[in-house]
């Protein structure tokens, strides 16, 4: 299931990236370089919701939700309902070397001639 999702949060962020440039900017015409609004005035200084729009709002959409349904997944894979809960802290060990009579050092042998 979460394999499924994952390729289609994939394949909806690739679909995303290409409807979004694709599109033009608000001011795209000769008109919109020197701060009018060119010839889509009739509807306001935003236009009208084109098809490619609508697309973007709803790949947007559908990002938002298979990207949280991938972290319900993920939570409920690691059963503790946190992404942070996921390492655990390393335990000491105890050492193999023997120890000193009466310290908690262990001993470490010298070398007999150190440096040469």
């Amino acid at each position: 299931m979460q394999g499924i999702l994952l390729f289609f949060h994939i394949l909806v962020c690739f679909f995303l990236i290409i409807v979004v440039l694709l599109q033009s900017g608000k001011s795209a015409d000769l008109a919109g370089a020197f701060g009018g609004y060119g010839s889509q005035s009739t509807f306001g200084p935003r236009g009208a919701a084109s098809l490619l729009s609508k697309i973007t709002t709803t790949l947007a959409v559908l990002f938002m939700v298979t990207s949280l349904l991938l972290q319900v997944l993920a939570a409920h894979k690691n059963r503790s309902g946190s992404v942070l809960d996921q390492e655990k802290p390393v335990a000491k060990t105890q050492s193999s070397q023997p120890l000193k009579p009466g310290t908690d050092t262990p001993t470490v042998p010298v070398p007999e001639n150190p440096g040469k």
